[in-house]
């Protein structure tokens, strides 16, 4: 078992910038490729930005490219969300996922993860 406890959403005007963290205990973090989706109401959770395990490699979905970078520190079980220049349409519920390894494609789909954190709310204002 792995659990995840995502902190840092909360309201921020557009343009503005949130760091959001995502804290694993449990089983070995640095096993786990870890992923970041967000969801609104009435829409399917999309999937925002993943790593592998090592932090070598990261995926972010179109919209978010040069705005938001996904980190992790395995010393310290944690994942990260580092975003910026943030929009109206960012506003979601954001919450972190932990998979054994994925492929490029794959990662992207969220009934590929294994475990899940409760979500963050992000609320950006115009």
């Amino acid at each position: 078992q792995v659990q995840l406890v995502e902190s840092g959403g909360g309201l921020v005007p557009a343009g503005g910038s949130l760091r959001l963290s995502c804290a694993a205990s449990g089983r070995t973090f640095n096993n786990f490729l870890m992923a970041w989706f967000r969801q609104t109401p009435g829409k399917e959770r999309e999937f925002v930005a993943g790593i592998n395990s090592s932090g070598g490699s990261t995926y972010y979905r179109d919209s978010v490219k040069g705005r938001f970078t996904i980190s992790r520190d395995n010393a310290k079980n944690t994942l990260y969300l580092q975003m910026n220049a943030l929009k109206p349409e960012d506003t979601a519920v954001y919450s972190c996922a932990a998979a054994w390894m994925l492929t490029s494609q794959t990662m992207r789909s969220y009934d590929q993860y294994n475990y899940w954190g409760q979500g963050t709310q992000v609320t950006v204002s115009s």
